[in-house]
């Protein structure tokens, strides 16, 4: 065994290699001696295992060449670019949705640049990094001020956190939803020092129900929007309109957690239709929260919209530095929200839309291009075919609402031959993720977007 080790060559003499030169200039001195050492740990593990040497140990350029892929690897970025043929076109372990070209070109512009953050420029003194978002949900919704903050879930407990610490918020049971990961609203309201006021039932919850639970220490009076979920049946609930004016009566403000929140009517675009803050806003609602990286098609803030009076109070709350957005967030959030400026291009500006509206001819011909290109790559083990399919928007927006869609499935005798070209597909240099129903693996094309893309790519793999 002591002879097998005595031919692992030191970091000394390794570091005289012209190779390694190389890799120094290329990597830096101390990057390469750490991984050296790193292989040479490796060298002795597999001597004491196999009773052997390895064959990296006994040819230099094997072992610089390992040494090599090592440090490459470690300056390549992990999260790599997939593309999304689950169906799932807010798909949130896949990120969620796509930044549109103009605001990939602010939050490039704010990254490589100073910008006017917290700074007028026509005063020439300092201002608030909201400002710009808050002077167009002014125009887009109807609110008087808004806050950003990095996340709805953020917004939420901030709103909580500012008005409702030591205080009652009441809201009906049937809201109290759980989003990703576990965390539920009533977690949120823990986090946030105030105390949970169940109303109703699970299914029916009436006005009286909320009058009932008012006491002098009721803070607000709180709506959840259920976006992940969706009961069906025997069922009753609370407007936003009802429980403003019962709060009227007692002086309590009504806010309105909508989740992933729209700024669009659904419905105009032929899809399911889902709450516009418009409308929140329009009913009377003091503060609204919701996502900027969902139906919004932006990147991920949460966005708080309502009286102005209670939106600098949020201001200045100390956790509103601790969620607040940094300057390519904030870029990227005003961008997308000019499109709206514009509707008639709504659809065209903000892949979100686009990817959601795309007609069933348009699936059904990027299905028929889809096959052509695998029917040149997979042998006669795997059967192509075209099919309908049912696609959701995801990210908790409409849950029991699918969209018309088409995929390309593919199927084999054995479900392991599947299997190991699912893991192929995952080798690609973008990864290609789909999923698997009914023995078959499919590729819908309603989530996908840079398809061009592609399809160069399984040209040139």
């Amino acid at each position: 065994m002591q002879q097998l080790f005595r031919q692992i060559p030191s970091i000394d003499h390794l570091l005289k290699q012209p190779q390694a030169v190389e890799l120094c200039q290329n990597f830096t001195h101390s990057t390469v001696v750490e991984q050296s050492r790193l292989l040479i740990e490796q060298a002795r593990q597999f001597i004491v295992n196999h009773h052997a040497v390895p064959s990296f140990i006994t040819d230099d350029n094997e072992f610089f060449a390992c040494l090599a892929n090592q440090l490459q690897s470690l300056s390549e970025v992990k999260i790599q670019t997939v593309f999304n043929l689950t169906g799932t076109v807010l798909h949130t372990n896949l990120g969620r949705g796509l930044w549109s070209e103009k605001a990939v070109e602010a939050a490039t512009n704010a990254m490589r640049n100073n910008v006017a953050l917290e700074f007028d420029i026509a005063e020439g003194k300092r201002s608030h990094r909201d400002n710009y978002i808050s002077e167009l949900m002014q125009k887009l919704t109807g609110a008087e001020a808004a806050c950003v903050v990095n996340n709805n879930a953020a917004a939420v407990l901030l709103m909580l956190s500012t008005f409702a610490q030591g205080k009652e918020v009441i809201v009906s049971r049937g809201e109290l939803v759980e989003i990703g990961g576990a965390f539920r609203i009533p977690d949120i309201m823990a986090q946030a020092g105030c105390k949970l006021v169940e109303v109703g039932t699970t299914n029916r919850t009436h006005l009286k129900d909320y009058r009932n639970a008012i006491t002098e220490n009721t803070a607000f009076l709180m709506k959840v929007h259920t976006s992940n979920y969706h009961i069906e049946g025997f069922t009753s609930s609370v407007s936003e309109e009802e429980l403003v004016a019962l709060g009227k009566e007692f002086n309590l403000p009504v806010i309105s957690d909508l989740g992933s929140g729209s700024l669009t009517d659904m419905r105009a675009l032929n899809l399911p239709a889902e709450p516009m803050v418009q409308q929140k806003v329009a009913a009377g609602v003091s503060l609204v929260s919701f996502s900027g990286d969902k139906l919004l098609g932006g990147p991920q803030a949460g966005i708080i919209v309502g009286s102005k009076t209670m939106i600098e109070e949020l201001q200045q709350h100390p956790l509103k530095r601790v969620l607040r957005c940094d300057k390519v967030i904030l870029s990227a959030l005003e961008a997308t929200l000019r499109h709206y400026l514009f509707p008639d291009k709504i659809t065209q500006d903000l892949p979100t839309l686009n990817l959601l509206t795309q007609s069933v001819e348009v699936l059904q011909h990027k299905a028929e291009r889809l096959k052509a290109a695998l029917s040149k790559r997979l042998n006669s083990t795997y059967i192509l075919q075209i099919e309908p399919s049912l696609a959701q928007i995801g990210s908790g927006a409409l849950p029991s609402e699918t969209l018309p869609s088409v995929a390309v499935t593919i199927s084999a005798e054995k479900q392991s031959d599947l299997l190991a070209l699912e893991k192929q597909f995952k080798t690609f240099p973008s990864p290609i993720i789909g999923r698997f129903s009914t023995q078959k693996f499919w590729l819908d094309l309603r989530s996908v977007a840079e398809f061009e893309q592609l399809l160069t790519m399984l040209e040139k793999e």
